[in-house]
């Protein structure tokens, strides 16, 4: 699969998150070299406060991520009230090289500078935002906007 499909399939895995007013839904898919599914999580699939990308880097504590890629639907986080440490630090502790997205972070729960963070950091960023209105859809709930359905345009 390419970055648009592995991003399409962190977007749909989005779906499965509880929706709540006090965060995004995001998907995460942590990808190796080869183009090998590693990990995936959702937001608060293991943990109320639980963000996908914190989520699915617990799933490989302790392997090299050196070469790998994190498809996340949004931004990662570059502030962060519920824990001590944002999606962006934990990215770069974890050693991973490259990051795809689809939607900066909104800021209507925190100011979003993810991208900025990891990119200092050294960290190729990739912003598809031709899929951003997907990322939008899931997040209705929080965006203010009628949930519309963008999926037969994005593929």
């Amino acid at each position: 699969m390419n970055d648009r499909q592995w991003l399409l399939e962190a977007i749909e895995l989005s779906r499965s998150c509880p929706p709540v007013a006090t965060a995004y839904a995001v998907g995460a898919i942590v990808v190796d070299e080869t183009g090998r599914e590693l990990a995936r999580a959702y937001s608060r699939q293991t943990h109320p406060a639980g963000h996908a990308e914190e989520a699915a880097l617990d799933k490989l504590a302790g392997v090299h991520l050196g070469r790998a890629t994190i498809y996340t639907s949004l931004e990662p986080c570059g502030a962060r009230r519920s824990r001590p440490r944002t999606c962006a630090e934990l990215i770069v502790a974890a050693g991973l090289r490259r990051v795809v997205f689809a939607l900066r972070e909104p800021p209507v729960l925190a100011d979003g500078n993810g991208a900025q963070l990891l990119r200092a950091a050294g960290v190729e960023v990739v912003e598809m935002s031709e899929l951003a209105d997907l990322v939008r859809e899931v997040n209705a709930h929080l965006l203010g906007q009628p949930s519309r359905t963008f999926r037969e345009n994005a593929r």
